[in-house]
């Protein structure tokens, strides 16, 4: 039977031992685990400190590192002196609208006369513009305050500061050629590139403004905890980096979660299963319960039913719009699913030729603006290529609204700036963006953003990236190693939780489960047993007998008792079969060398002692050469120094 397997290309991280002893003794962290640190590029005791336990670290001042921050509290302050009214202007993600309740409970607290607007998703489009201004400034406002957006609208800015308006910039994505004229602007990536706060999401500059202008006035009290515990939900549902100052907070702001303060906070938990108040919340909690929840408020509902649940003190009010938040997330799945199974027949019925292109650009008329983002992550994990997905404006054909998802080796901002002659607006950062057009234009854009990708994407990009960090034994994955991992939570983007892979590994027993999941058991040739979960992998039924595993470990408590497994995220064909490699070793030129023949696949290997591996079959004149396969470089191997070397290798094969 011939099985259809995920194509994928592994990057396996290099073993150092020694370091890996080293950090081992400095902090009693398993070697496997040490592994991994080293990996994160935690290369020290002292950053392995910082690390492990991240309170450790002094923190520069943020009044220090943001050179606008003062100047924005002292705005502040005096707008609330004076009863200026303030406008945030937010935003309808998961990170817009906390921000939006960070500054709203905190600026309320502080007795400002302040309220909120939000563009509309569907008729505005992203951030702030020039109708919100004049809006505001037709009705009195002094002050406004954007919040997650704002650094690339120079045009809604320039009309506020011309009509009098104070204007406060925080926002954190990337950075324009020509800043807008506003009075203040935060935003982190102002900063030097090594600042702890280099990572903070919209909601963490938000954080820092609210709880620095509290401070200032001698207010903070009672207001700590529940501002924490929205910067939390923001930044891990915004898929901000889980590193440096975000780290620091995110560990204190989830052992707060489960006995939230916040009726809002408590209501979605409840509603979403989260509800466990003796253990911490886990980012994936965040991430795939809480945030999607909220996150379809904005994407296909009213961003108020998510600002009226985050700020309301009231248990029935926050019951309620929990109860709207999980109704309007099971719409959103469903169309993500329908918009998912259209796009790829559409991919692969037209045909789309996106490998030549390297960049997958696929546009319909009818798919729900809110949703594409979700459906653009989707394709990049199906095809591993950068996704630029669209749909018309509302009613108006002549206009195409989209979003964007990229690869490692691919910067969507990078890409949307190399088309901005083609673009209405557009922002963004390193992995994913949003971008609107002129349909005229659409051909150009898919042929300039065809040119941008060939100068960074090799054709051996094309695949979907599986990381991993550490080759390990069944007989490793116990219950103690998953304390551990857990205890240095939070794992998540720019701290990817762990990944190893075990080979030749056989398969014992498989079953689909729900819509399109695999349940697996799997053994060792030592008779070491585990089993093991692949979601969304019913395509892939049934796996072949044998092969590499790729995995994260899980613990599945079912009926009060608590096991490890493996969650699959990659498999690959194994090399390994009982009595099909010969090996010997020889010298050659002063060098020892190490080689095998491999006979299932007529693959010779020669290995020198830095780790270098030259691979080559039979009849082939070329091979590759290097660490691993998916570096190693294609050489020639009629070169007289390879094609000795692989006599002497035979020879030592035969001997």
């Amino acid at each position: 039977m011939s099985h259809s397997l995920p194509d994928q290309r592994w990057f396996i991280a290099q073993a150092n031992k020694t370091s890996v002893e080293h950090l081992v003794q400095n902090t009693g962290l398993f070697p496997i685990l040490a592994q991994v640190l080293l990996n994160r590029e935690i290369i020290t005791s002292d950053l392995a400190q910082i690390y492990l336990n991240p309170e450790s670290q002094n923190l520069p001042s943020p009044l220090d590192e943001f050179s606008d921050l003062k100047l924005s509290v002292d705005l502040l302050a005096e707008a609330i002196a004076s009863q200026d009214k303030i406008i945030i202007c937010g935003d309808y993600d998961a990170d817009g609208m906390t921000s939006t309740a960070v500054l709203l409970r905190s600026l309320t607290h502080l007795g400002a006369d302040v309220n909120y607007l939000i563009p509309s998703r569907m008729k505005e489009g992203y951030g702030i513009n020039t109708r919100i201004v004049e809006e505001c400034a037709s009705a009195g406002v002094g002050v406004i305050l954007t919040v997650d957006n704002g650094i690339s609208a120079y045009e809604p800015i320039a009309r506020a500061v011309e009509l009098g308006l104070t204007v406060i910039i925080t926002d954190h994505h990337d950075l324009p050629e020509i800043l807008p004229p506003a009075d203040a602007i935060l935003n982190p990536k102002l900063l030097s590139f090594n600042s702890p706060y280099q990572g903070l999401a919209g909601v963490g500059v938000a954080y820092i403004l609210a709880v620095t202008t509290a401070q200032h006035l001698g207010k903070l009290q009672g207001l700590t905890d529940q501002l924490l515990e929205l910067f939390t939900l923001g930044t891990i549902a915004d898929l901000a980096p889980l590193t440096g100052v975000n780290r620091r907070w995110l560990k204190r702001g989830l052992k707060k979660l489960p006995k939230s303060k916040l009726a809002g906070i408590q209501a979605l938990m409840q509603k979403s299963g989260v509800s466990d108040q003796q253990k911490p919340v886990k980012p994936d909690d965040i991430g795939f319960r809480l945030g999607p929840r909220i996150n379809a408020v904005g994407r296909i509902g009213d961003p108020q039913i998510v600002i009226e649940l985050l700020t309301t003190d009231d248990p029935e009010i926050a019951k309620m719009r929990a109860m709207q938040c999980e109704q309007i997330n099971h719409q959103r799945q469903t169309l993500c699913e329908q918009i998912e199974l259209e796009a790829i027949h559409l991919i692969e019925n037209t045909p789309i030729q996106w490998k030549s292109d390297r960049i997958l650009v696929v546009v319909h008329p009818e798919w729900h603006h809110g949703v594409i983002g979700i459906v653009a992550s989707r394709l990049v994990e199906r095809y591993g290529v950068p996704v630029f997905i669209g749909t018309y404006e509302e009613e108006d054909t002549t206009k195409i609204r989209g979003s964007a998802r990229g690869i490692q080796e691919f910067n969507v901002f990078e890409a949307l700036e190399f088309c901005r002659d083609l673009l209405g607006k557009f922002g963004g950062h390193k992995a994913a963006g949003g971008f609107s057009l002129a349909t005229e234009n659409l051909e150009l854009f898919k042929k300039r953003l065809s040119q941008f990708a060939h100068q960074c994407l090799k054709i051996e990009y094309l695949k979907p990236l599986v990381k991993i960090d550490a080759q390990a034994n069944f007989s490793q994955l116990n219950a103690a190693l998953y304390q551990q991992i857990d205890s240095l939570q939070p794992w998540g983007i720019g701290n990817d939780f762990p990944v190893f892979w075990t080979e030749n590994v056989r398969v014992i027993e498989q079953r689909m489960i729900g819509k399109n999941h695999l349940k697996v058991t799997l053994a060792q040739d030592d008779g070491c047993q585990i089993k093991a979960i692949a979601w969304r992998w019913g395509q892939y039924f049934p796996l072949p007998p044998r092969f590499d595993v790729a995995y994260k470990l899980r613990e599945n408590i079912w009926n009060g008792n608590t096991d490890i497994e493996l969650e699959i995220i990659g498999i690959r064909l194994t090399n390994i079969q009982n009595n099909v490699i010969k090996k010997a070793s020889f010298q050659y030129k002063g060098r020892a060398y190490i080689c095998s023949h491999w006979q299932e696949i007529d693959e010779l290997r020669i290995k020198n002692e830095e780790g270098k591996v030259l691979s080559v079959k039979r009849g082939h004149r070329s091979g590759l050469l290097g660490i691993n396969r998916e570096t190693a470089e294609t050489i020639d191997v009629t070169q007289p120094h390879y094609y000795q070397l692989i006599k002497e290798a035979i020879a030592a094969l035969s001997g």
